[in-house]
């Protein structure tokens, strides 16, 4: 797993020795990024929130591409994210363990918002629809909102769905935007 572009292209990212996560594949995540350069321009992304974040990945390659700022959020794999961070030498990096639902909240008591939002829980076990619904409740999207999830769950959002990419049998990727009234 390693960063695709932008100022740490290249870098080789830790990852956990057991498989209690599942990193984006590197295909999936520059396919994903691909995507995603059509539809934001990341010099311009001044926060990302990465729920989820296992190593830390996709928020990683967002402040390599010139995101200003990234939060990330997981229950066992922090010390993998911080390692990653010093490895890539981002200053800008929050990194939160703990249960995503109190730490979104926390967020919201703070009156943060992100333009850009990644959320990629373990499948099946109705975490990205939470999620979904929290991020709305609490006003913390500011742009994009990006869940990764299983190809058999089915998502509902006030947001409003911008894309959606199926990989094989096992993964779909939903982008949603803040509907603007």
């Amino acid at each position: 797993m390693r960063i695709i572009t932008g100022r740490a292209k290249g870098l080789r990212l830790k990852t956990p020795k057991n498989f209690l996560t599942r990193p984006t594949a590197d295909r999936v995540k520059e396919s994903l990024f691909s995507v995603l350069n059509g539809l934001i321009n990341f010099s311009e992304t001044k926060s990302v929130l990465d729920i989820f974040a296992g190593t830390g990945a996709l928020g990683l390659e967002s402040i390599s591409r010139g995101a200003q700022a990234a939060t990330f959020i997981d229950t066992t794999t922090t010390e993998i994210i911080s390692a990653n961070v010093a490895r890539a030498k981002f200053d800008e990096c929050k990194i939160f363990r703990g249960d995503f639902e109190k730490i979104l909240r926390r967020l919201g008591k703070e009156n943060l918002s992100f333009d850009l939002i990644f959320c990629d829980p373990p499948y099946a076990k109705g975490l990205a629809q939470k999620s979904l619904e929290l991020v709305a409740e609490l006003n913390l999207l500011n742009g994009l909102m990006v869940v990764e999830h299983g190809a058999e769950e089915i998502l509902t959002s006030s947001f409003e769905l911008v894309r959606k990419i199926n990989y094989g049998r096992t993964t779909t990727i939903e982008i949603f935007e803040r509907k603007v009234s």
